[in-house]
C-alpha cells in the first residue's frame, strides 16, 4: 500500500477521524487541527500521549481538550516508549499504542507534521495535513515551553487556569498586604485577587460582631478559589498575585474561632502557591473600622512567621515604603515564577539512551 498523500482540509465526507499529540501544552495550532478534523469527519477521536518525565499532569491535558473541544471524543494514556520515527520497532509500539486507543477504525488521521503520512499508512486510512510548515499559526509547543510568556496569548483560558504560577502576599491585620499586592501586580502588569474574607466580613449576618462559625472559612477558602481561578484564565501574563490564599485563611480560622483547621490545612497543601511574601509590621497601625485592633497585630505576625516557616513554599518579610517592598520583592517574584512555570523536556526531546533508561525506569 502506498504511503497516504497530505491533501487540504475537505469538507465534510469522513466517517471517523484522529488526532493524536501531546498537547504540552495545548495551543492555537492544535485547536487549528482539531477543528479541521471535526469540519470534515461525523465524528473525531483526539488521542492525548504523554510520557511520565513530562511536568504536565496527563489528566490536565486532556481536560483542556474535552473543555475546548467538547464535541470530540478525548482519550488520553501515559507512554514512556521511546519516540525515533527512523526505528521500525518504535513505529510498530506507537501504532499498537494509537490504535489500541480508537474504539472502532479511522479512515482518516490529520496531523500538521509529515509524521502523519506513515502513521495514516499504518492505520489504513487517509491522511490530511493541516497548516504544513505553521503558516498560518506559526507557534509550537517547543516555542511556548522556552517561552511562556512570549506565547501566552496563543494559549486558551483553560490552559492559562494551569501554567499560572500565584504569588501570594499575606500578613497580619494594617500590614500593607493589599496595597502590595495591587503595587505588585502593577508593576508586573498582570491581575490581583483581592480577599473574598473581607467582603464576607461586611456581608455577613451580625457583621464583624457576630462570632464566626468553622465552616464559614470554608466558604472563604471556596470562593477564594473560584476568585483565583477566574483571574488565572483572565490574567495576560503567567502570574496572578493574590492578597490571601487557604493558608492565611486556616491562621484567621484560629484566630476567630479558637482552634485549628486541620482540614483547612490540608486544602492549603494541596493549593501551594510559587511564592509567599509576608508584609512587615512596622508600618503604622491603621483601624479602617474593621480591624480587631493593634493590640493582636504582633502575635499574629508571629504566628504568620512560625507557619511560614514549617511549609514549603519559599518566603520572605519585606519591610519599609511600598516601594521599597515592590523593590525587595521583585527579584523573587521572577525567580519563582520562572521556575513555576518552566517544563521538563519531551520524551523525543532527549537522547535516544536517555528515553531508553527513563522507560526502563518507568517499568515499560
Amino acid at each position: 500500500m502506498p504511503p497516504p498523500q497530505s491533501m487540504p482540509v475537505p469538507d465534510r465526507r469522513y466517517r471517523h477521524g484522529v488526532v493524536v499529540g501531546k498537547f504540552y501544552p495545548l495551543h492555537v495550532g492544535h485547536a487549528h487541527l482539531i477543528r479541521s478534523a471535526v469540519r470534515a469527519c461525523e465524528r473525531v477521536t483526539v488521542e492525548v500521549i504523554a510520557a511520565s518525565v513530562e511536568s504536565i499532569p496527563l489528566d490536565k491535558r486532556a481536560a483542556w481538550v474535552r473543555e475546548d473541544h467538547p464535541t470530540v471524543r478525548v482519550v488520553d494514556l501515559l507512554d514512556d516508549t521511546p519516540v525515533d520515527f527512523a526505528s521500525e520497532t518504535a513505529w510498530d509500539a506507537h501504532t499498537a499504542t494509537i490504535a489500541g486507543l480508537l474504539d472502532e477504525p479511522v479512515d482518516v488521521v490529520f496531523t500538521s507534521d509529515e509524521y502523519g503520512a506513515e502513521l495514516a499508512r499504518r492505520l489504513g486510512a487517509d491522511w490530511v495535513q493541516v497548516d504544513p510548515g505553521r503558516r498560518l499559526n506559526p507557534v509550537s509547543g517547543t516555542a511556548i515551553r522556552a517561552d511562556l510568556d512570549a506565547h501566552w496569548h496563543e494559549l486558551s483560558p483553560a490552559v492559562r487556569a494551569d501554567l499560572t504560577a500565584r504569588v501570594v502576599v499575606l500578613g497580619a491585620e494594617s500590614t500593607g498586604s493589599t496595597t502590595l499586592a495591587e503595587a505588585l501586580a502593577a508593576e508586573l502588569g498582570t491581575l490581583w485577587v483581592p480577599e473574598y474574607g473581607r467582603e464576607l466580613s461586611e456581608t455577613r449576618e451580625g457583621g464583624l460582631d457576630a462570632p464566626w462559625r468553622s465552616d464559614e472559612f470554608d466558604l472563604v477558602v471556596d470562593r477564594q478559589i473560584v476568585w483565583e481561578q477566574d483571574a488565572a484564565r483572565r490574567a495576560p501574563r503567567s502570574v496572578l498575585i493574590c492578597d490571601t490564599d487557604v493558608l492565611a485563611t486556616a491562621l484567621w480560622h484560629e484566630r476567630y474561632v479558637g482552634t485549628p483547621a486541620p482540614r483547612i490545612l490540608q486544602r492549603a497543601a494541596a493549593h501551594r502557591p510559587a511564592l509567599y511574601i509576608l508584609t512587615g509590621d512596622e508600618i503604622p497601625f491603621v483601624q479602617d473600622g474593621m480591624r480587631d485592633g493593634e493590640h493582636i497585630r504582633a502575635d499574629m505576625q508571629e504566628r504568620f512567621r512560625e507557619v511560614l516557616a514549617g511549609q514549603p513554599v519559599p518566603w520572605f518579610e519585606v519591610r519599609g515604603s511600598v516601594a521599597e517592598r515592590v523593590a525587595s520583592a521583585l527579584p523573587a517574584v521572577r525567580s519563582a515564577v520562572a521556575e513555576a512555570t518552566s517544563f521538563a523536556a519531551p520524551m523525543e526531546g532527549r537522547p535516544h539512551a536517555e528515553q531508553e533508561e527513563l522507560r526502563r525506569r518507568a517499568g515499560g
